[in-house]
């Protein structure tokens, strides 16, 4: 297999950024700065018990020769004691080294992770949008593991076995240096292999983790969008589809194991050598009277010792591999740039204005056709239309989601995209029909938006949006454990948590993007009637397909092909018998 074919697909090319072998090594030398107490623990624990496995072998061939040239009981005795004295020590010593190589991977990891969960909850949410969210669940949960696998377990046996190899390679040639060369003649098939191998691993791991990412997006876009495949007949497209993308991830991963099923066997073998050399060349040696024959056995003890050391440093060495991809990935995260920069300008109103907005989520193809809409501090409007008309996308260009690619929206005569986004959030928030409850309890989950709420303030929220009842009922009421694991929430309660959320944070301007849509008819209509004395003297954008919602509004805006054709109050709309009074007339018929 050439090293084009590991390229990554066409599929990744949108994904988020992956960090350059720089950036790796930046990230990881600080982590290994920040700990290089413990770290220098480690290897300190480790190389005493390398010292002490190295004892038996040098002793062995001590007794060989001192026996060939005649000794005593007591010598034999007394190297058999120190023996077992180093067998003791190393046991110990290996014992403690164990269990702080262990506390530092977790160490490591921890702050690897919460690293990457401040930088992913950051993210500007058009690059996640740009990218698809399989990527960053493949980053979130993929490349994590291996990144935990990695940190806990690998880092920690790297640095044992070059520790070990590294000091039974000084003491074979302490022992004796012409038979210690027999141990070198397997070096350049390492060489060759793992350069072979490095070469073609990065890119191999690069388009597998692609790949796997690619999956994850077609599946999560597939659970998400069920309803519309089925309607649409969508299934056999979708099918394909997948089979596409499995039938790339089993290349890539046909081409990852195709390198490791090169490497492993040519290491095998040059591992397989040192031991025969050794021996041979030491015989050679002993036969010329240039070697002893206890210094040619310590020696091949060595070899055949240094052989476990070895083999693990070849299973690790590729799993380092696997991991070092995870955390370009991982990192890769972090170098994300800003879709905006704040100007420092302060609104000096709480009036919203689109002027002339345009938006396009693929290049010189425009969603959205010059939106021109003004709203006024306490209005209501209403923003209706059949699917796929950029009700949505307007929803986002209000609340400063996204930066339009033409035209502007401005808070107090301050573009939005202007604002930093904790004061952005301040001004103008977005609820939409997806939620999620996070693990944790349901104060928790509802202090996201204000972590100084007291638990009044939290209950008081929970009845603007009707759910103070249910909430009082759960087993350990604010404090209940909700989320993956917890206690259930039905989609309806998850909702109007989120909801909870919104009217925490304050903002003077409200988008909600169809925020009840998943309610039934009944509760969303009393969810929006309990949201009616919250929402006084805000400003409320409300994307609904229920009209009930329209007809409450100061103003309604038909939406239709990325253009407003009608706004204006209900009863005009409907008097003016255009688009908006046949959708109404067709719903009162449902």
């Amino acid at each position: 297999m050439s090293a084009t074919t590991a390229a990554p697909s066409s599929a990744a090319q949108n994904q988020l950024p992956i960090a350059d072998r720089h950036e790796v090594r930046r990230t990881v030398g600080r982590l290994f700065r920040h700990h290089r107490v413990q770290l220098g623990g480690i290897a300190v624990l480790h190389a005493v018990a390398a010292v002490a496995g190295l004892a038996g072998p040098f002793l062995l061939g001590r007794f060989i020769d001192e026996v060939s040239a005649g000794t005593t009981l007591a010598r034999v005795n007394q190297l058999a004691l120190v023996l077992v004295g180093a067998v003791v020590v190393q046991a110990v010593v290996t014992r403690f080294a164990q269990r702080l190589s262990m506390v530092f991977g977790e160490r490591v990891f921890a702050e690897l992770r919460e690293e990457f969960m401040d930088t992913a909850t950051r993210l500007p949410l058009s690059t996640v949008e740009k990218a698809g969210t399989g990527d960053l669940v493949a980053r979130t949960t993929n490349d994590v593991n291996k990144l935990q696998h990695a940190v806990r377990f690998g880092v920690p046996r790297v640095l044992v076995c070059v520790v070990t190899i590294g000091l039974t390679l000084v003491a074979s040639f302490l022992t004796d240096p012409l038979v210690a060369l027999g141990l070198l003649v397997g070096v350049p098939i390492i060489v060759v292999a793992v350069r072979w191998y490095l070469k073609r691993a990065t890119p191999g791991y690069l388009r597998e983790s692609a790949a796997y990412a690619t999956i994850n997006g077609t599946i999560t876009e597939a659970v998400e969008g069920a309803r519309t495949t089925d309607a649409l007949a969508l299934g056999p497209r979708l099918r394909r589809r997948l089979r596409g993308n499995l039938s790339e991830a089993f290349g890539a991963e046909s081409y990852t194991l195709g390198l490791r099923l090169r490497l492993i066997p040519a290491l095998d073998s040059a591992v397989a050598l040192a031991p025969i050399a050794a021996i041979v060349w030491g015989a050679w040696l002993v036969s010329q009277d240039l070697a002893t024959v206890g210094a040619v056995a310590t020696i091949a003890l060595y070899a055949h010792q240094m052989g476990g050391p070895v083999f693990d440093l070849v299973f690790w060495l590729d799993e380092l591999q696997v991991a070092a991809v995870a955390l370009a990935r991982v990192v890769g995260v972090g170098l994300v740039g800003p879709d905006r920069v704040a100007s420092g300008e302060v609104p000096t109103s709480d009036e919203v204005r689109a002027h002339e907005v345009r938006y396009a989520y693929r290049e010189g193809h425009d969603v959205l056709h010059g939106i021109s809409v003004d709203l006024s501090p306490g209005e209501r409007l209403a923003v209706v239309g059949p699917s796929g008309a950029g009700k949505s996308t307007l929803g986002r260009m209000l609340a400063g989601i996204h930066p339009p690619t033409g035209g502007s929206v401005t808070v107090g005569g301050v573009p939005l995209v202007d604002l930093p986004l904790e004061e952005l959030r301040g001004q103008v928030a977005l609820v939409t029909q997806e939620h999620h409850v996070f693990v944790g309890s349901l104060a928790e989950n509802l202090r996201l938006a204000d972590t100084t709420a007291g638990d009044d303030a939290l209950r008081e929220a929970l009845a603007a949006v009707d759910a103070r009842e249910w909430a009082d009922t759960l087993p350990s009421g604010l404090d209940t454990e909700v989320g993956s694991g917890g206690h259930p929430l039905t989609p309806a309660q998850a909702q109007q948590v989120a909801l909870a959320r919104l009217v925490l944070l304050d903002p003077h301007t409200l988008v909600l993007d169809e925020a009840t849509s998943l309610l039934d008819p009944r509760a969303a209509r009393h969810l929006e009637r309990s949201l009616n004395a919250v929402l006084t003297g805000r400003t409320v954008v409300a994307i609904a397909h229920r009209l009930h919602t329209a007809h409450d509004a100061d103003r309604v805006a038909v939406v239709d092909g990325g253009r407003i054709t009608e706004i204006g109050p209900h009863d005009d709309l409907v008097a003016a018998d255009g688009e908006y009074a046949r959708l109404w007339r067709s719903w009162q018929h449902e």
